[in-house]
C-alpha cells in the first residue's frame, strides 16, 4: 500500500490562486526532501504543468540543479479529455494517479475553476482539499449563502456541496474522511472591516460543515515575476537570482512557511489527528445539505 498523500487544490471559481499556491506548496515539499508528483486537471490553461516545464528548461539552460516534481502521463493532448466520455477520462486519470502514488510521497492535483467530472473524481480521492479563495463575498458565495440584510450564513452553497459529496464517496470507499482547508488568499491590509466580516462568516460556516480557515498568499508581484522561470522565492540564492533580490523575498519566504505550517505539511501526526476529529461530522453535517436541497 502506498503512503502517498493526495493534496487537491479546488475551488469552482477561477482566479482564486489555486495554481499559485499549488506550485509553492510543491516547491516547499521538494525542499523538504519529499518526492512530489503533479497532475494538472486544468486541461486548457495547465499553469501548474507549465510552471514545472519552465523549471526544467530554465535549470538546463542555466546549468543549475533544482529539485523537480514528476508529472505522470495523463493524455497526449490533455485538453481532449474535456470531450471524451467520462469512463475514458476516469481511466486516464486513474492511470496517472496510480503512477503518481507509486513514485511520490505527495501527489498535488490542481483542478480547474468550474465543475467537471475529472475535478469531482480528484476531490473524491483526496486526503486533503485546499481551497484558496479571494477575500471577498463574491468568492464566499461558492461556500455559503448569506442573508443580504444581516449577512448571517443561511446555508452551504454549491462548492461546499461538492466537497460534502466527495467526503461521502471517500467514506464509502475506505471509511476515512477528507481534511478541508480554506485559504484566504490576497488578504488586503486596508480592508479590515470587510475582512472581519468574511472571517466571522467563514469561521461559522467552517464549524457547520467541517473546514478550517488559514491565511494564504498575498498578491505579490514577485510570485508572478518568477513564474516564467519555473522558480519560487524558495529557489532564490546567491547562484539563482533571475530577478532583483530585496527584503520582500524574506517576507514571501515567511509567508510560504506559514502556509505550510497551516496545512500541517510538516507535521503528519497533526494531520492524522485532525482527520480523526472530522470523522464524526459525516453524520452531523448531513442535515445542512438536505436542507439546502
Amino acid at each position: 500500500m502506498s503512503n502517498a498523500r493526495i493534496l487537491v487544490f479546488g475551488n469552482e471559481k477561477g482566479g482564486a490562486g489555486k495554481s499559485t499556491v499549488a506550485m509553492h506548496v510543491a516547491a516547499a515539499l521538494l525542499y523538504q526532501g519529499k518526492r512530489v508528483a503533479i497532475i494538472d486537471l486544468d486541461l486548457r490553461q495547465r499553469s501548474l504543468a507549465h510552471f514545472f516545464e519552465n523549471r526544467k528548461k530554465w535549470a538546463a539552460a542555466n546549468e543549475k540543479i533544482l529539485p523537480h516534481a514528476v508529472e505522470p502521463f495523463l493524455h497526449k493532448y490533455p485538453a481532449e479529455l474535456v470531450k471524451v466520455p467520462d469512463a475514458e477520462a476516469k481511466a486516464a486519470f486513474d492511470r496517472a494517479l496510480s503512477e503518481a502514488i507509486d513514485v511520490a510521497d505527495y501527489v498535488i492535483i490542481d483542478t480547474p475553476g468550474g465543475d467537471s467530472f475529472l475535478s469531482r473524481r480528484a476531490h473524491a480521492v483526496a486526503h486533503v482539499i485546499i481551497t484558496p479563495m479571494n477575500d471577498s463575498f463574491i468568492d464566499f458565495d461558492l461556500l455559503g449563502q448569506v442573508d443580504p440584510v444581516t449577512l448571517d450564513v443561511k446555508r452551504p452553497s454549491i462548492y461546499a456541496e461538492t466537497v460534502w459529496n466527495s467526503r461521502k464517496v471517500r467514506a464509502t470507499w475506505d471509511g476515512k474522511t477528507i481534511d478541508w482547508i480554506v485559504l484566504r488568499n490576497r488578504l488586503a491590509t486596508n480592508q479590515a472591516r470587510n475582512a472581519k466580516r468574511i472571517d466571522d462568516r467563514l469561521q461559522a460556516l467552517g464549524k457547520r460543515i467541517g473546514f478550517r480557515v488559514a491565511a494564504g498568499l498575498r498578491d505579490r508581484v514577485l510570485y508572478r515575476e518568477l513564474f516564467p522561470f519555473g522558480l519560487t522565492v524558495l529557489d532564490l540564492s546567491e547562484e539563482i537570482k533571475p530577478v532583483a533580490v530585496s527584503m520582500a523575498h524574506v517576507s514571501a519566504r515567511a509567508e510560504i512557511r506559514a502556509v505550510m505550517l497551516a496545512l500541517d505539511l510538516e507535521n503528519e501526526a497533526a494531520v492524522s489527528e485532525q482527520l480523526t476529529e472530522l470523522g464524526p461530522q459525516l453524520e452531523t453535517d448531513e442535515d445542512d445539505f438536505e436542507a439546502a436541497e
